[in-house]
């Protein structure tokens, strides 16, 4: 049957609801001779293609999955689609629709209609009533009954497809490399090569191994994956985040090159809070909102501000090694010398009269000793806290500036509520 005629609209043949007798039809047109494949290259009418047809004919609905009559069959899913091909060439299946792959839907699976050609009804003599595809069969001629006799019995039995044959060089023996009259074979002996043909382990190999490829380069989903996963890993408020949802939130810093570094000096230029961090995605985006377009200039000045900090930071814990060695500066010289007065005037005895410590104006600093005072504040915040407890919040502001007196009250919230702190680096 053409292509055109494989469909129930346009076939010649008679639906059949009888699996028995749509496998009288099957066996007929595989012993006949009158069917030949199109397809030269492909497998033939036979053994295969009958026991695919009694896999169909014991369908309900006759909507055969490739992938099922492959398993039923085992076989490829390549030769059920070679076997249902020639199933409808031969004019035994014709379409009742067609399946189709709809993207976000599946593949659909097709569906047919099991029929016996007209040829088959002229050769037997079979009398049909109705016109089309709905005609039924109402006798036969009594001259084909025995012919339609050996058709069913062989419809009856369950055909079993043969076994593979073995390939035939797993069952050649081995004969003698030189001829001769002798009956034995060399084979069941074995000798030990000269030593003249043993190799020396110098010669190149005739398979030599391929050079091995360099190191693999991230994507660009690689290199967010990448940042993130050090950022959770580095960071310490970072730490048990999850590393996807950390990713996604530095996607454009990674775009953009950032290091972990650069992210971690800007996100902490605003104080930790005190009260710890409880989503730290979160404060994470608030953070970095709006600072993926910073040039490389700025993050190297954040990032120089913050390594400043944690130094002092290291240094504030570390304590001092030599204490009689401390700030060089003046100013910071006589903060200190009135900070140490301060305590001896505590610890003095009370008969003893106390210890009068005359505050210096800040009116009375130069700028260069401000400058000087603040520098030395950001290396030892420590100076910041006694200016607190000497001349109180308002003027450590004025001298210090809002900033820094904000960042030492942050860090020593946080030293308050832990009892050992993050390393540096």
């Amino acid at each position: 049957m053409p292509h055109t005629q494989q469909w129930l609209d346009t076939t010649s043949g008679r639906i059949t609801t009888c699996p028995h007798s749509w496998m009288q039809a099957v066996h007929w047109i595989a012993g006949s001779g009158l069917y030949t494949p199109a397809r030269n290259d492909g497998p033939k009418f036979g053994p295969t293609t009958i026991a695919l047809a009694q896999e169909i004919s014991a369908l309900k609905e006759c909507r055969p999955g490739v992938d099922y009559l492959a398993r039923k069959l085992k076989v490829s899913e390549r030769t059920v689609q070679y076997h249902l091909g020639m199933l409808r060439e031969a004019g035994l299946l014709v379409y009742r629709s067609k399946g189709t792959r709809v993207r976000g839907e599946g593949g659909r699976a097709s569906v047919f209609e099991r029929t016996i050609p007209a040829v088959f009804d002229e050769a037997l003599g079979i009398r049909t009533i109705g016109e089309g595809a709905t005609r039924r069969p109402v006798g036969a001629a009594e001259e084909h009954r025995s012919t339609l006799g050996k058709l069913a019995k062989k419809a009856a039995r369950k055909a079993r497809r043969r076994p593979r044959r073995k390939s035939s060089s797993a069952e050649r023996r081995c004969t003698p490399m030189q001829g001769g009259s002798t009956g034995t074979s060399s084979a069941d002996r074995t000798y030990s090569p000269p030593e003249s043909k043993l190799a020396s382990g110098q010669e190149k190999s005739q398979h030599p191994k391929k050079a091995k490829r360099g190191q693999r380069t991230l994507n660009k989903v690689g290199n967010r994956y990448k940042l993130g996963r050090e950022a959770t890993t580095t960071i310490p408020w970072l730490n048990g985040a999850s590393v996807p949802r950390i990713s996604w939130v530095l996607s454009e810093f990674a775009d953009a090159g950032w290091t972990v570094r650069e992210v971690q000096a800007v996100a902490e230029s605003i104080p930790m809070p005190a009260y710890g961090v409880k989503r730290p995605s979160g404060m994470l985006a608030d953070r970095l909102r709006g600072k993926a377009g910073m040039t490389k200039t700025m993050r190297a000045a954040y990032v120089a501000m913050w390594e400043e900090s944690r130094a002092a930071a290291k240094d504030r814990h570390t304590g001092y090694d030599d204490l009689g060695t401390g700030p060089k500066s003046p100013a910071a010289r006589r903060a200190m010398d009135e900070a140490f007065a301060a305590i001896q005037a505590r610890l003095a005895p009370v008969e003893e009269e106390p210890v009068t410590v005359v505050p210096v104006a800040i009116e009375d600093l130069t700028k260069q000793e401000v400058a000087a005072m603040r520098v030395e504040a950001m290396k030892d915040p420590d100076l910041i806290l006694v200016s607190l407890e000497l001349i109180g919040e308002r003027d450590t502001r004025r001298l210090y500036s809002n900033r820094l007196v904000d960042q030492t009250l942050a860090l020593e919230a946080i030293n308050a509520r832990r009892n050992t702190f993050a390393p540096a680096f």
